[in-house]
């Protein structure tokens, strides 16, 4: 049935066409063009990608060979900004990117180490050092450029000449250049991880010798960047270190009271004081003297000096033959005298022992000898020598909040309701944390802990989307930009279609339907025979008009019109007879 009302629509649709004239017909063609026209740049529109920025920032020559590869690789391109930015289409930018890094483009405005290739023979080494500092900027500049935020980046390096004489010798220093995204900034770490990234690269050349500017000339380093006694509040790592203690020592606290309070009815925070100070410090210390036996000795030293008298004894004894006798033979006695010290001259040759034994001289004893002793003893002194560098990051004080839910009950209709946890059950809460904690009350440690109702996780759970996510990416920039375009694009299709094509074919059906407009007819003359219609005036056979004038499709519509102005007549007739007696005194009058 459907098919067939189809048919019919379709069938009126060509009838209505074919009755237009040919100014009509070319007319509503050249309309059914255009706005098919129009509906193929709408959807070709709709269809067309966003374009996004591909590079930013590059020279002409860079720009010149970018555009080269591009169209070499069939890939549709913008420029904007005078030509400083190429603009592709964003399903493609990371792809093009790869392929173009691949080929070294873009080089960037300044050169690297690939300036070092092309040394010419000759090349003083003032101009070799020049190159290599230009490449070493170059690859700095390089190295920033990867940075997330920024968009480009010059680096300057001020190398000093090395110095033979310490006094004379200057430290490097650099600047660096920034120009950060559309939107975008740099945070502190990232600030502090180009400094250091500078700072490495270039031999002895201190952090706090580096300065960072973007393009509004905002400048990015702070003396907290560098190191030494200029060096205020934190830097980034120490910030991360206090974090990170304050969430394990929270996460301790929650771990432990968990299993008692049950998922999600506990909360901790830790708030924390290091001190990140450095000193150092040496002391030397004496104990009062010891005991010698109970020291140490170190070294000992001793020196004996033995001096003979300097007085020679006196000659004693009897001169004479006697002394001149030589003694006689020995004997060994039993205990053996002390020799007596005799005089050497006294002794005469040709004396006889026995005048030698009757004249025994009398011999003086020598004196003694100048003995001189010295000993010097060094013990060891009792020092202590102590050398204290103090650890950074120690504990200054901790400060712990922690919350405890309700405990969830039932009542005696089984109705769910909190319940505030006992004393004696808070009371353990407390002591849990405190030693979870670490609490030290002569470091100033403090520990408050609430027992509260507060939301479940669960009802928080329930109440939040699911399509939280998809409903953020939908009211991304992007795709507002991106479904705002098609909506207006499916709007001018409606408006198209409902506005001027529908009444189109709807007038071209109805035309379809409708009889085609016949020539004006009159009632039939009683004088003329019966069969003919009067048109014009002329009275016309109803065979010979519809075949010729009106066509084969016109005949059924001129018998229905004949017979409708038949019964037309005689309606007049019976209802008002006066009428049609007029008409037919004017005919005779007429004929006469």
């Amino acid at each position: 049935m459907a098919q067939a009302a189809a048919l019919g629509s379709v069938a009126a649709l060509g009838r209505g066409f074919t009755q237009l004239d040919n100014a009509r017909k070319l007319g509503l063609l050249a309309g059914l063009a255009a706005i098919v026209a129009i509906a193929a740049v709408l959807l070709m529109y709709g269809r067309t990608p966003e374009y996004r920025v591909l590079f930013a920032n590059v020279n002409d020559r860079d720009g010149g060979a970018i555009v080269g590869a591009l169209s070499q690789m069939n890939v549709p391109y913008r420029m904007a900004d005078g030509g400083g930015a190429i603009l592709v289409p964003d399903n493609v930018v990371y792809e093009t990117r790869l392929k173009l890094a691949a080929q070294g483009l873009p080089k960037g405005g300044g050169v690297g180490f690939e300036l070092m290739e092309n040394q010419k023979f000759g090349t003083s080494q003032f101009v070799e050092q020049v190159n290599y500092q230009r490449a070493l900027e170059g690859e700095l500049a390089r190295t920033v450029q990867a940075v997330a935020s920024v968009e480009a980046a010059r680096v300057h390096l001020a190398i000093p000449r090395p110095s033979v004489f310490v006094r004379d010798t200057q430290k490097p220093s650099a600047s660096v250049m920034l120009q950060t995204a559309p939107g975008r900034t740099l945070d502190a770490a990232q600030v502090a991880g180009i400094v250091h990234l500078v700072s490495s690269s270039v031999p002895e050349l201190s952090p706090r010798a580096v300065t960072v500017v973007d393009q509004a000339g905002n400048l990015l380093t702070t003396p907290a960047d560098g190191d030494g006694p200029g060096r205020i509040g934190l830097d980034a790592t120490q910030i991360k270190y206090v974090q990170g203690l304050e969430a394990t020592i929270a996460g301790r606290i929650e771990s432990i009271l968990r299993p008692i309070t049950g998922p999600e009815n506990v909360r901790a925070q830790v708030a924390a004081s290091l001190d990140f100070s450095e000193s150092e410090q040496t002391s030397e210390t004496w104990k009062p003297n010891a005991d010698p036996k109970d020291q140490a000795v170190r070294s000992q030293q001793v020196a004996e000096t033995s001096t003979p008298s300097p007085v020679a004894p006196a000659p004693l004894g009897i001169p004479g033959a006697l002394s001149n006798t030589p003694p006689g033979a020995g004997t060994a006695p039993i205990v053996a005298p002390v020799p007596p010290q005799t005089n050497p001259q006294a002794a005469r040759p040709g004396q006889n022992a026995a005048a030698g034994a009757a004249a025994a001289p009398v011999v003086a004893p020598p004196p003694p000898p100048a003995t001189t002793r010295d000993q010097t003893i060094n013990y060891e002194l009792d020092k202590t020598i102590r050398h204290t560098r103090n650890e950074t990051g120690v504990v200054k004080r901790l400060s712990v909040a922690v919350v405890v839910n309700y405990r969830r009950t039932t009542d005696n209709a089984g109705k769910p309701k909190l319940e505030p946890l006992s004393e004696k059950e808070l009371a353990q809460v407390t002591d849990l944390a405190r030693e979870a904690m670490g609490f030290d009350k002569a470091r100033g440690d403090s520990l408050n802990v609430v027992n509260a109702p507060f939301l479940g996780a669960g009802e928080v759970l329930e109440g939040a989307s699911p399509w939280k996510d998809v409903v953020g990416e939908l009211t991304s920039p992007a795709s507002v930009a991106t479904i705002g375009k098609w909506v207006v694009v499916v709007a001018l299709l409606l408006v198209i279609v409902f506005a001027v094509i529908r009444p189109i074919l709807r007038d071209l059906a109805q035309s379809g339907r409708r009889p085609p407009e016949l020539p004006p007819m009159t009632l039939p003359d009683p004088a003329q025979p019966p069969g003919t219609v009067m048109i014009n005036g002329v009275a016309v056979p109803v065979n010979q008009a519809v075949g010729g004038t009106y066509g084969k499709a016109g005949m059924d519509a001129a018998e229905e019109a004949y017979e409708a102005d038949l019964k037309a007549v005689r309606d007049i007739a019976q209802q008002d007879p006066r009428i049609v007696a007029q008409v037919v005194k004017d005919w005779v009058g007429r004929d006469e």
